[in-house]
Order: C-alpha cells, then sequence, then structure tokens
C-alpha cells in the first residue's frame, strides 16, 4: 500500500500525476475509496482553500490543486457510484443567462467536487428552463448561479422566480455569487446564501445542505 499520505501532499501541490497514480495503486491494492476522499483528498483541498484565504496560494494554484483532486476522483467516483455511496450534496451550478464569464465559476466547481459534492456543471448563459429541468432529472439539492456583469444580475431574480413557479424552489437552496454581487442583494432576491469567495463557497454549500430545506 503506498503511503496516502503522498496522495494529501500531491493535492495540495497540484501533482496531478502522482495523485492519479498514487489513487490507482491504493485501490488496486484495496484501499477504500470514501477514506482516500474523506481522509485526505478533501483534507488537501481543505489546506488549499486555507493556503488561498492567507495568500499563500493564488488563482493559479487554486487551479492546479483543483486539477490533481480531479485527477484522484475520476478514478474514485465510478467505484463510490458503483457501491451506492452518497456524495455530500448535489449542486447544479452554471452561470447565469446572459453571462459568458466562466472562470470564477469553474474554480467554484472544482472545489465543490473536492468538498465531497457532485457537481453538474451547466456551464455559461444558462436559462431558468435549464435550472430547472436539471433539477428534476438529477435531484440536485443545491442551485449555485453565477454573475459578473451588472446586466445579468436581474437574471438570479429570474431564475429564483421561475424556480418557484415550476414548484421546485423548496427542493434546493439557492446560493449566488460573482463580482457584482453583494449579501444585500441575495437577500433582496429571495436567495439562500451568498459568498464572495470560491473557498467560501465550499463552506457555504456544506452549510446549506446541513440545514433543513424549507
Amino acid at each position: 500500500m503506498p503511503d496516502l499520505q503522498q496522495l494529501y501532499d500531491a493535492v495540495v501541490n497540484g501533482d496531478y500525476k502522482a495523485a492519479h497514480a498514487i489513487t490507482e495503486r491504493a485501490l488496486a491494492e484495496g484501499a477504500d475509496p470514501l477514506t482516500l476522499v474523506n481522509q485526505y483528498m478533501v483534507p488537501a483541498m481543505d489546506e488549499v482553500g486555507r493556503r488561498f484565504e492567507c495568500s499563500e496560494y493564488f488563482v493559479p494554484e487554486l487551479l492546479i490543486s483543483a486539477r490533481a483532486m480531479k485527477a484522484s476522483l475520476e478514478l474514485i467516483r465510478p467505484l463510490l457510484v458503483a457501491r451506492g455511496d452518497k456524495p455530500v450534496g448535489r449542486v447544479a451550478i452554471g452561470t447565469v443567462k446572459g453571462d459568458l464569464h466562466d472562470i470564477g465559476k469553474n474554480l467554484v466547481a472544482s472545489l465543490l467536487e473536492g468538498g465531497g459534492f457532485e457537481v453538474i456543471d451547466l456551464g455559461v448563459n444558462v436559462s431558468p428552463e435549464k435550472f430547472i429541468a436539471t433539477i428534476k432529472e438529477s435531484q440536485a439539492n443545491i442551485v449555485a448561479m453565477s454573475a459578473l456583469l451588472t446586466t445579468t444580475m436581474p437574471s438570479m431574480k429570474t431564475t429564483i422566480d421561475a424556480l418557484q413557479q415550476a414548484g421546485v424552489r423548496d427542493q434546493v437552496k439557492v446560493l449566488i455569487g460573482g463580482a457584482p454581487i453583494t449579501q444585500k442583494y441575495a437577500d433582496e432576491i429571495g436567495a439562500d446564501g451568498y459568498s464572495e469567495s470560491a473557498v467560501g463557497a465550499v463552506a457555504l454549500a456544506k452549510k446549506a445542505v446541513a440545514a433543513p430545506v424549507a
């Protein structure tokens, strides 16, 4: 069995080749896939988040650590699905209709995966109808919306209103973020939470799934 501390180090250091190789060997030698996630990969991404908050890491480091984590998850996820293990939560994430920016959204999606969530990335320019269809098809319990332009912020409210009209608003927690977004705006449009950073979004999502849906 390989030294699994090396898996933690590989994710923290963004070494995706090492992360993949260590995970592959550990699984071949009988390691429990959920143990790899919960005891090594999630703590590693937590450490990456801590370094980011302390300005020891910046966006490029976050992205390469997320890539390393994904390299391991590609091997682990099918095993978890096959035996019926459930993710922490299921997130439908997208940049709202009219907005084509995706860097922040991609970063949040990667960190959510690192935090143990199943992420359904809907991409950019996502219509309310697409969010609604995804909730119904995937049983997502979190909707995460991003907007990078003041002109596309109203699409968030439009989407929340559409969720209400479709009868699925009570099934999900709605979390929002993006450069022009504030807590005040989140409160005004009826969102369940707001984060100003990608790292904060993971903590917010974990708090959201721990709370009962209205």
